[in-house]
C-alpha cells in the first residue's frame, strides 16, 4: 500500500528523498508475488461476474447455483456451508432467486429438510455459469501449457494453505 507524502516547498530537499522511496517502493510492491496474485485473483473474479451482470445476477449468486447442481438439490444447510453465507444472508439471497424463477425452495432429502433446487430455468443459468469458467479455465491452460497449469495450481494451493490462518 502506497503511503502518503508530504510534498515540500520549494527548495526543500528532504521531500525528493521521500518522493524516490516511495516510487521505488510502489514499482517493488507492484512487482511482487503477492501484489499480482492479487490483481490476476481481482481479474479472474471480474472475468467471472461479467456473465452474471449481463444475466441481472449478484456477485454470489453463482455460488448458490452452483450449489444446487444435484438435481434433487440440497439443504439449507449444505447450501451454507457450500457458499458460507450466514442463514439470514442465504434466505434472502434464496428469496431473490426464487422470485426470479430460478429454483423451487422446498423440502429436499429423505428427511424431508428444507432446502431449494433449481427451476430449468436455474439449470440453463447454473450451465452458462458453468460453461463459461470452463472456457476461462481452458484459455488459461491452453495459453500456459499443461505443465506450467499444474504447477500453477499446486503452488496456488499452497498459498491458499500458508494464508489460511
Amino acid at each position: 500500500m502506497a503511503r502518503l507524502i508530504n510534498f515540500p516547498g520549494k527548495g526543500d530537499s528532504t521531500g525528493d528523498a521521500d518522493l524516490a522511496r516511495a516510487v521505488s517502493m510502489s514499482k517493488s510492491a507492484a512487482g511482487s508475488t503477492l501484489y499480482r496474485l492479487i490483481e490476476a485473483g481481482h481479474l479472474a473474479r471480474q472475468a467471472l461476474l461479467a456473465p452474471l451482470a449481463a444475466r441481472g445476477l449478484e456477485p454470489g449468486d453463482d455460488a448458490v447455483l452452483l450449489g444446487l447442481a444435484a438435481a434433487g438439490g440440497a439443504t439449507l444447510e449444505a447450501l451454507a456451508d457450500f457458499t458460507g453465507l450466514g442463514a439470514d444472508h442465504l434466505s434472502a439471497r434464496l428469496a431473490r432467486l426464487e422470485d426470479r424463477g430460478l429454483l423451487l425452495r422446498l423440502a429436499v432429502g429423505p428427511e424431508m429438510e428444507p432446502g431449494a433446487r433449481l427451476s430449468q430455468q436455474g439449470h440453463l443459468m447454473r450451465q452458462a455459469i458453468e460453461e463459461h469458467w470452463k472456457h476461462l479455465e481452458d484459455t488459461l491452460a491452453e495459453d500456459l501449457g499443461h505443465k506450467r497449469t499444474k504447477h500453477l495450481r499446486k503452488g496456488l494451493k499452497r498459498i491458499v494453505q500458508l494464508l489460511s490462518f
